[in-house]
Protein backbone atom coordinates (compact mmCIF):
# COMPACT_ATOMS: atom_id res chain seq x y z
CA UNK A 1 0.00 0.00 0.00
CA UNK A 2 3.11 2.26 0.43
CA UNK A 3 4.34 1.74 -3.22
CA UNK A 4 0.93 3.03 -4.03
CA UNK A 5 0.32 5.86 -2.06
CA UNK A 6 4.22 6.99 -2.92
CA UNK A 7 3.86 6.59 -6.51
CA UNK A 8 0.20 7.48 -7.34
CA UNK A 9 0.82 10.38 -9.74
CA UNK A 10 3.10 7.99 -11.90
CA UNK A 11 0.32 5.19 -11.73
CA UNK A 12 -2.06 7.71 -13.07
CA UNK A 13 -0.20 9.22 -15.60
CA UNK A 14 0.35 5.28 -17.01
CA UNK A 15 -3.56 4.57 -16.76
CA UNK A 16 -4.39 7.50 -18.05
CA UNK A 17 -1.84 7.32 -21.00
CA UNK A 18 -2.21 3.96 -22.35
CA UNK A 19 -4.49 4.30 -24.71
CA UNK A 20 -3.41 7.89 -26.17
CA UNK A 21 -1.65 6.24 -28.74
CA UNK A 22 -4.76 4.58 -30.25
CA UNK A 23 -6.68 7.53 -29.95
CA UNK A 24 -4.15 9.68 -31.86
CA UNK A 25 -3.57 7.02 -34.32
CA UNK A 26 -7.40 7.05 -34.93
CA UNK A 27 -8.18 10.83 -34.93
CA UNK A 28 -5.01 11.47 -37.21
CA UNK A 29 -6.78 8.46 -39.68
CA UNK A 30 -9.72 10.33 -39.69
CA UNK A 31 -8.54 13.94 -40.08
CA UNK A 32 -6.07 12.92 -43.31
CA UNK A 33 -8.22 10.39 -44.34
CA UNK A 34 -5.75 7.30 -44.80
CA UNK A 35 -5.98 3.70 -43.58
CA UNK A 36 -2.07 3.65 -43.51
CA UNK A 37 0.23 3.02 -40.38
CA UNK A 38 2.33 5.13 -41.88
CA UNK A 39 0.65 8.20 -40.50
CA UNK A 40 1.44 7.65 -36.85
CA UNK A 41 4.82 8.54 -37.87
CA UNK A 42 4.93 11.27 -40.06
CA UNK A 43 5.26 14.76 -38.75
CA UNK A 44 2.19 16.23 -40.30
CA UNK A 45 0.42 18.67 -37.60
CA UNK A 46 -1.12 21.49 -38.89
CA UNK A 47 -4.29 19.77 -40.00
CA UNK A 48 -4.70 17.35 -36.85
CA UNK A 49 -4.61 20.47 -34.76
CA UNK A 50 -6.64 22.25 -37.12
CA UNK A 51 -8.86 19.46 -37.25
CA UNK A 52 -9.14 19.10 -33.27
CA UNK A 53 -9.64 22.77 -32.34
CA UNK A 54 -11.45 23.50 -35.60
CA UNK A 55 -14.78 22.02 -37.71
CA UNK A 56 -12.43 20.85 -41.04
CA UNK A 57 -15.27 18.09 -41.96
CA UNK A 58 -18.58 19.36 -41.10
CA UNK A 59 -21.07 16.46 -42.65
CA UNK A 60 -18.92 13.85 -40.79
CA UNK A 61 -20.83 12.37 -38.12
CA UNK A 62 -17.87 9.78 -37.22
CA UNK A 63 -15.73 12.66 -36.94
CA UNK A 64 -16.97 15.42 -34.97
CA UNK A 65 -18.08 12.39 -32.77
CA UNK A 66 -14.26 11.15 -31.82
CA UNK A 67 -13.01 14.99 -32.38
CA UNK A 68 -15.30 15.81 -28.33
CA UNK A 69 -14.27 12.43 -27.78
CA UNK A 70 -10.54 13.11 -27.97
CA UNK A 71 -10.69 16.60 -26.71
CA UNK A 72 -12.15 15.34 -23.96
CA UNK A 73 -9.60 13.04 -23.28
CA UNK A 74 -6.94 15.56 -23.88
CA UNK A 75 -8.53 17.40 -21.16
CA UNK A 76 -8.52 15.25 -18.51
CA UNK A 77 -5.09 14.15 -19.26
CA UNK A 78 -4.03 18.34 -19.16
CA UNK A 79 -5.93 18.44 -16.02
CA UNK A 80 -4.37 15.62 -14.17
CA UNK A 81 -0.97 17.71 -15.06
CA UNK A 82 -2.05 20.40 -13.70
CA UNK A 83 -3.41 18.58 -10.68
CA UNK A 84 -0.21 16.70 -10.25
CA UNK A 85 2.02 20.42 -10.59
CA UNK A 86 -0.13 21.81 -8.12
CA UNK A 87 -0.24 19.03 -5.54
CA UNK A 88 2.64 17.35 -5.44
Amino acid sequence: MDFITKHIWFLLFVAWGLPLGYYRSKFRKIVYQTDSWLINIKPLFWKEIKGLFGNIYRENRAYKKFRNFYRFYLTVYALLFIAYLIFD
